[in-house]
């Protein structure tokens, strides 16, 4: 079933759709500093999806919990110990509730241990109760810090470990986090860099533009249209909304924030003398008054009440089960399209000579693209596939014994030269020709042949292979573990446009 969210107007006056179900599966990233209209951004998303789809707001201020009045909410105030904020989270999964988690009136590091306790409750709910919940953190740079700062370091691991679990292993548990913050450069990339769905808000600092302009796809000048941006003004990218960034304005909400902006006010007309007076004269009902102290807050609400809450709002068994909002994640699909996306950086003949970095950032962008499902591969997964994509063994050969047992070998070594033994390996195990000195400086990224050489010394020192001559100069590469050995090979020969050996 798809479901429409209008989040208001975008190029030429029409309705900007927000795909609910594509939102749930690709996760989504709010950044706008403090003004630009985030909240009211959020505002609008929870309520238009309200009806669809189950809720959890971890909000830190306490502006959403007049969701309740409107949409039915259970508010749900933190102020109580963390073992029972997680037995609250996990009924709240099994029940399907959508629920605010009011952070109000908690100190910064208290707030990051709820939040952590809570988020942790619902991660580790039964699969059973694997339901869609759109999972709103506001202040997300709060819980996810960048870089350690006033709070405590168990604290800090704590909320910082929920946060990641949320955004990279929370989707296939039904978790589809939205995260906002007013800093990009505070918020930790790993939980940043998961969110394939973006709405910028209006920027200044230079580095957030940089980050948020990187995320969209644009060049520094682009960038400077994040200090343009007005209130309520955002652009938009991902699969969820556009495929190319797509200004919108927010639409209107129908519940409002406690707090509210303030608001400029005349002063009142009092003469300098009749100030001074108004201030400094003492009036004796006042010294007759005890001073006065702001009341204690409330009470948290009971457990047994929430827990009551919770159980009447439980939906029919006898009712028909709704059809998934959350798709279905083919492993074989895929699987195959991570291999069509290497193939396309290794067919790509500047490919070798650019940086693991670079190509690291080109394979997420292509994966967006050809909207490649799951989360991202990390770092050095992509690097242990880049280096078996660069050897090129044939499908027959890659389930064989040899094969299997040549990667194993090269789990030993680092990320940056595997490639080169695979590729000598994959010559060894399929009987080709020994790769020349400049098939191997490709394979390691480099123009230089007297680095290849020794990358072959390096691994006959440690005992992986051993490198012989033949009575015509030609050089062999014997892998005495595998029982294997390329054919005769030409070091010296050239290598062609395609990136094999003049010889071949």
């Amino acid at each position: 079933m798809k479901v429409g969210i209008d989040m208001g107007m975008g190029a030429g006056n029409a309705p900007t759709m927000v795909d609910l179900e594509e939102l749930l599966a690709t996760r989504l990233l709010v950044q706008g500093n403090s003004g630009s209209g985030k909240s009211h951004l959020l505002r609008r998303l929870l309520e238009q999806s309200a009806p669809w789809v189950q809720q959890c707001v971890i909000d830190p201020e306490g502006d959403f919990v007049t969701l309740s009045d409107k949409f039915g909410h259970v508010v749900v105030d933190a102020a109580r110990p963390e073992a029972e904020l997680t037995r609250i989270a996990g009924r709240i999964r099994q029940h399907r509730v959508s629920v605010v988690l009011n952070l109000e009136g908690l100190d910064v590091d208290q707030q990051m241990r709820a939040a952590a306790a809570f988020l942790g409750g619902m991660f580790d709910a039964e699969r059973d109760h694997w339901y869609p919940v759109l999972v709103v953190v506001d202040e997300a740079q709060l819980f996810a810090p960048a870089a350690a700062g006033e709070v405590s370091d168990e604290a800090r691991k704590l909320s910082l470990g929920a946060m990641t679990n949320l955004m990279c292993r929370g989707r296939k548990r039904g978790l589809a986090g939205v995260i906002a913050t007013q800093r990009l450069a505070k918020l930790a990339k790993n939980v940043a860099a998961e969110a394939s769905n973006f709405l910028m808000g209006r920027t200044f600092l230079d580095i957030d533009m940089a980050r948020a302009a990187d995320l969209l796809g644009m060049d520094r000048r682009q960038a400077e249209q994040f200090r343009d941006l007005a209130r309520g003004k955002f652009v938009a990218l991902g699969p969820a909304v556009s495929r190319r960034p797509l200004a919108i304005s927010i639409g209107p909400v129908e519940t409002s924030a406690r707090s509210v902006s303030p608001k400029l006010m005349p002063l009142p007309e009092t003469a300098p003398e009749d100030a001074a007076e108004l201030i400094f004269k003492m009036d004796p009902i006042e010294l007759r008054q005890p001073v006065r102290r702001p009341p204690p807050p409330p009470p948290p609400t009971p457990t047994a009440e929430i827990l009551a809450q919770l159980v009447r709002s439980r939906p029919d068994p006898s009712a028909a089960e709704p059809a998934s909002l959350f798709p279905e994640i083919d492993e074989a699909e895929r699987d195959a399209a991570l291999a069509s996306v290497m193939r396309q950086i290794i067919e790509d003949p500047d490919a070798s000579f650019r940086t693991v970095a670079v190509l690291y950032q080109d394979f997420l962008v292509r994966c967006r693209i050809h909207r490649v499902p799951g989360a991202a591969l990390d770092l050095a997964t992509f690097k242990r596939r880049l280096a078996i994509a660069r050897a090129g063994v044939a499908d027959d050969l890659a389930a064989g014994d040899a094969w299997q047992q040549a990667l194993t070998m090269s789990s030993t070594l680092t990320d940056d030269i595997q490639g080169v033994f695979l590729v000598v390996a994959q010559a060894a195990v399929s009987g080709a020709p020994c790769p020349s000195d400049a098939a191997l400086a490709r394979a390691y990224g480099t123009h230089s042949l007297s680095r290849a050489r020794r990358m072959l010394t390096y691994f006959e020192e440690r005992g992986l292979l051993v490198v012989r001559t033949d009575f015509h100069g030609q050089r062999v590469v014997v892998f005495p573990e595998l029982d294997v050995e390329t054919a005769p090979g030409d070091p010296n020969a050239p290598e062609d446009l395609d990136g094999r050996d003049a010889a071949e």
